[in-house]
């Protein structure tokens, strides 16, 4: 039986994908996205961080396929800069809250209009960013504010495979993710996943 919401639905699944193509950045959020937004501190008063490798592997698959990745974090911590650059992320912003800013110079420096770019977001630090990009995804556990402005809102947690998740949704949009798959024996010995 056809339903008016099956159509919503599919309506909406394929404006999505529409905009996933055109998608040249994804600026990603660090506490909350990346991660699983707890802070772990040492008897020194040293933040750590846990970083899912899924989400790994889908920010190093953003790269190897041309797509830029970037980072916009309110807070700053030495592990995050560590990570990010081990996984090949060059546009680091770390203790920035408000990230208009950066995001901006990112659009001048290389080139890029707004709906050329994704922004995933988990709170309401992250919403005056998310009114600038071209598509919005929450990742699930985000707060309600942030669900509500999404096109799209993950199946996976921050920190719990959310990044992956956008990473291959956004290359399958694109007609990369069998090319990421044929490479993955390149990259089998590859210790910064």
């Amino acid at each position: 039986m056809f339903r008016i919401s099956d159509l919503r639905k599919r309506l909406m699944t394929e404006s999505l994908k529409a905009k996933l193509q055109r998608v040249r950045l994804v600026i990603l959020d660090v506490d909350g996205v990346l991660t699983d937004g707890r802070i772990i501190m040492d008897e020194e008063g040293r933040e750590l961080r846990s970083f899912d490798v899924k989400d790994g592997f889908g920010v190093r698959a953003l790269i190897e396929m041309g797509v830029l990745v970037g980072a916009i974090s309110g807070r700053a911590a030495p592990c995050v800069e560590q990570r990010l650059r081990q996984l090949g992320v060059k546009e680091i912003f770390q203790g920035i809250r408000r990230k208009r800013e950066p995001f901006r110079q990112l659009l001048k420096k290389y080139g890029l209009r707004r709906e050329e770019t994704l922004f995933v977001a988990d709170d309401v630090y992250d919403m005056p960013l998310l009114e600038e990009v071209g598509v919005k995804v929450a990742v699930a556990d985000a707060v309600e504010e942030v669900r509500r402005m999404a096109d799209w809102v993950t199946k996976a947690n921050g920190g719990r495979g959310a990044v992956r998740e956008v990473a291959e949704a956004v290359l399958k949009a694109k007609g990369l993710w069998e090319k990421v798959l044929a490479k993955l024996y390149s990259w089998e010995r590859d210790d910064n996943l």
